[in-house]
């Protein structure tokens, strides 16, 4: 097996391993890793278009609108019409969805702590350059500029 044949299933095998984990993590909190990362989203505070919350996450819209259904019925998410488009809903933490978030966060804390502590604190800085630099290549469009990094992979590779 060569290393180029190696990368892709080694990545799947981290997400995997860090998504089992997580779920079995924030399922006792009964929301999916998932759902968490939805909420995590949300959590940095400004209301977002459920378009842009899936561009973010990133997720499809179909999969974030369904998260949402199920959130906002458990009262963690609140959903409503945009102030300029009323064709688009926003979307928002609700005050209990605020509290759930840092009760997941400080729940999720021995798995972030068990990955960052498999590595060596420069390991952790370029291993985040690097996935940010794969995922920024594989959402490129093809073309004469697809080798191009895109803004946001700039900043974080500064």
């Amino acid at each position: 097996m060569t290393t180029q044949s190696e990368l892709p299933l080694a990545l799947r095998t981290a997400y995997m391993a860090l998504h089992r984990r997580s779920d079995a993590v924030f399922g006792e909190q009964g929301v999916t890793a998932d759902q968490f990362v939805l909420l995590a989203t949300l959590s940095r505070g400004q209301a977002l278009t459920q378009r842009e919350l899936a561009r973010r996450m990133p997720s499809d819209p179909s999969t974030v609108r369904a998260m949402l259904v199920l959130l906002e019925q458990r009262g963690l998410v609140q959903r409503d019409v945009h102030p300029t488009d009323s064709r688009a809903r926003t979307v928002a933490l609700s005050i209990e969805g605020k509290k759930k978030f840092r009760q997941l966060w400080t729940a999720g804390e021995p798995v972030r702590a068990q990955m960052v502590e498999t590595l060596q604190p420069d390991e952790v800085e370029t291993l985040v350059k690097l996935l940010m630099k794969v995922a920024d290549s594989l959402n490129a469009e093809p073309g004469p500029n697809s080798c191009e990094l895109s803004k946001q992979t700039e900043k974080v590779l500064k």
